[in-house]
């Protein structure tokens, strides 16, 4: 229920969007003082209003800080209670996140996608994706046995990967289809 309230709500965001586009009202269209306002913004910076203003609708009152990695395209959002923006899982995230990538590629603001991260949500998630990645591969060591992971996100599974790529007695493969996408760690048999 809250999933398809957030998708209407993002349809609802991207018609606006598109409307004031339409009748030249968007903030870069807009005139100050009878002159056109310059687009000197970076492509960077009308991300971080894009990012301000569609968290702003989503937590009303909230004051934001908007901090940027340039070299990564990555965008760290505080405040005080984002939790609506971060959702369940993080599932709001990755629909922000869509659609900020969304207006960008249309816009031409930067060529390549972006990462939003609330409250370090998905640094702290990725830390701790990292450490269950290392327990469960001593866990396939130790045993000598497969370990089944849960089906999850490409994001999360990449870490997983990245993670265990310097265990040398491990290997890992990614199995079945999405949304049921797992990681299966195996471990390496030794010829003796």
């Amino acid at each position: 229920m809250k999933d398809k309230k957030m998708d209407d709500a993002l349809d609802s965001f991207v018609k606006s969007l598109e409307e004031e586009q339409k009748s030249g009202s968007l903030i870069e269209n807009k005139k100050i003082k009878g002159e056109q306002v310059e687009q000197k913004c970076s492509g960077l910076d009308r991300i971080v209003d894009l990012i301000k203003n569609t968290l702003e609708a989503i937590c009303i009152g909230e004051d934001l800080r908007v901090e940027v990695d340039e070299n990564n395209l990555k965008f760290a959002v505080y405040g005080d209670d984002l939790s609506m923006a971060i959702g369940k899982n993080g599932k709001n995230i990755e629909a922000i996140e869509y659609l900020i990538n969304l207006i960008s590629a249309k816009k031409k603001l930067v060529n390549k996608n972006i990462l939003i991260d609330i409250k370090d949500y998905r640094q702290k998630k990725a830390e701790k994706i990292k450490k269950t990645a290392i327990k469960l591969a001593k866990k396939a060591i130790k045993e000598g046995r497969k370990i089944k992971m849960q089906p999850m996100s490409a994001f999360d599974r990449k870490i997983i990967h990245d993670t265990l790529s310097g265990f040398a007695k491990i290997r890992t493969k990614s199995k079945n289809e999405e949304p049921f996408r797992r990681i299966i760690i195996y471990p390496v048999q030794e010829n003796n």
